[in-house]
């Protein structure tokens, strides 16, 4: 067999490894950090004429200020119902209807609830990097298949070692963002 029957695609796992850090990175979005996001709301799915639709493709999101997020429902009908999704959401937010605009006043975080945030961070970070290890078990499968094919071990070392470079530079990616997000957190 020629050695092109080998090729493993890292650019694929290179992909992959970063789509588990852009997941992360969307994760995090949605922990609060004391001071108002529209993003935060992202990840808030309600009923929608018998759907679930996410939020902010129910109305107009705007952030009036700092410490203020005001969701304008276009539907009145839908109005409970995103009130409804946003209470049990997990934010810790409590949100005041006028209308047909929900209002959500972001509290001061304490410092009980940022070292939970942190952990939370913590807990995302910890299931990017299993998924960018996943990645890296697959690359190292297409190696053992190249093996039993007649893969030459200069090759298999070769490849391995590219396979753990991109490994690690996905694990170090993943763990400046949670650096980055905690201190972010834990800023007063």
């Amino acid at each position: 067999m020629s050695e092109e029957d080998f090729e493993i695609d890292i650019e694929d796992l290179e992909r992959r490894m970063d789509g588990a850090l852009n997941a992360l990175k969307t994760e995090f979005l949605s922990l609060r950090t004391g001071r108002a996001s529209s993003s935060m709301l992202d990840p808030i799915n309600m009923e929608a004429y018998g759907a679930s639709t996410p939020l902010n493709q129910c109305g107009t999101v705007n952030v009036p200020d700092p410490r203020m997020i005001t969701v304008n429902i276009w539907d009145k009908s839908l109005v409970n119902a995103a009130e409804k999704a946003i209470r049990e959401s997990g934010l810790g937010i409590n949100p005041v209807i006028d209308g047909t605009i929900i209002r959500l006043p972001i509290p001061e975080l304490n410092e009980e609830r940022r070292r939970e945030l942190t952990k939370i961070a913590a807990n995302y970070a910890e299931n990017a990097r299993i998924a960018v290890r996943n990645v890296r078990r697959d690359g190292m499968d297409q190696i053992r298949k190249g093996k039993t094919s007649g893969m030459s071990e200069d090759d298999q070392k070769i490849w391995s070692d590219e396979i753990q470079n991109v490994t690690d530079s996905g694990i170090v990616k993943i763990d400046n963002a949670l650096e980055t997000k905690q201190a972010e957190i834990m800023q007063v």
